[in-house]
C-alpha cells in the first residue's frame, strides 16, 4: 500500500497525497529504528510486511462505495414500523493516534416504501469503520448514508465505544466509554419515536 489518504467523503475515495519513493515496508523499518529497535532481529524481520497487510485491511473502506452497497439491496415494501439492527460489533482506528477504538452500533429507521437488506447495515458500518475515523463522524456517516439511499421517515444511530487512546495513554481510564448518536427525520423531531428506539436498544434478550 503506497498511498497516503485523507478521510473520504461518502461514496468515493480521494486522490492520494504526495508520497515519498520509500516503500511502506521501508517506512515501518525506519519507524522501528527511531523507536530504538533493530528491524533485522528475528522477531521484527517480517513486521514491516505484516504491518502493511494489516493497514491495508484496516483501511480498506476507502476503496468501497457505501451508497452503491445500499442501493444494490433495496426492496419495496408497505411496512412502515421501526426496523432496528442492534449490537453490531465495530472496530476502527482513531485518526488522531491511529490506535483502535471498538464497541457496538445500533441502527434504526422507519421505512418510507423501501427497506434495506438487513445484512447490508453491518456491511455499511464496516465500510466506514475501515477508515481512519473519529466516533462522531462515523456515527453521522452511517445515519446520513441510510437517509440518502432510501429516504426513510427517519434514521437513528447510536455508537458506544471504548478508545485505546484513552485507555493506554493520556488519561489512562480503563472503564470509560464514549456514546454518540445521530437522529434524523422523525427520530429527531418525534420524542416518542426517539424514546422508543433508545428503550429498545437497551433491552436484552432473555437469558443474556
Amino acid at each position: 500500500m503506497e498511498r497516503i489518504m485523507e478521510p473520504a467523503p461518502i461514496g468515493r475515495t480521494t486522490e492520494p497525497a504526495t508520497v515519498t519513493s520509500a516503500s511502506f515496508e521501508d517506512l515501518v523499518r525506519e519507524m522501528l529504528v527511531r523507536l530504538g529497535e533493530d528491524p533485522k532481529r528475528e522477531g521484527l524481520a517480517a513486521t514491516p510486511k505484516r504491518v502493511r497487510k494489516a493497514m491495508q485491511f484496516l483501511t480498506k473502506g476507502y476503496e468501497e462505495d457505501p451508497v452503491a452497497l445500499l442501493k444494490g439491496a433495496l426492496f419495496t415494501v408497505s411496512y412502515d414500523e421501526m426496523v432496528i439492527v442492534k449490537d453490531i460489533e465495530m472496530f476502527s482506528l482513531c485518526e488522531h493516534h491511529m490506535l483502535p477504538f471498538f464497541g457496538k452500533v445500533h441502527v434504526a429507521y422507519i421505512p418510507n416504501g423501501r427497506v434495506i437488506g438487513l445484512s447490508k447495515i453491518p456491511r455499511l458500518i464496516e465500510i466506514f469503520s475501515r477508515r481512519l475515523q473519529i466516533q462522531e463522524r462515523l456515527t453521522t456517516q452511517i445515519a446520513e448514508t441510510i437517509q440518502h439511499a432510501i429516504e426513510p421517515q427517519g434514521v437513528g444511530v447510536v455508537v458506544e465505544a471504548r478508545h485505546l487512546c484513552m485507555m493506554m495513554r493520556g488519561v489512562e481510564k480503563q472503564h470509560s466509554a464514549a456514546v454518540t448518536s445521530s437522529m434524523l427525520g422523525v427520530f429527531r423531531s418525534g420524542e416518542e419515536t426517539r424514546t422508543e428506539f433508545l428503550s429498545l436498544i437497551r433491552q436484552r434478550p432473555n437469558g443474556v
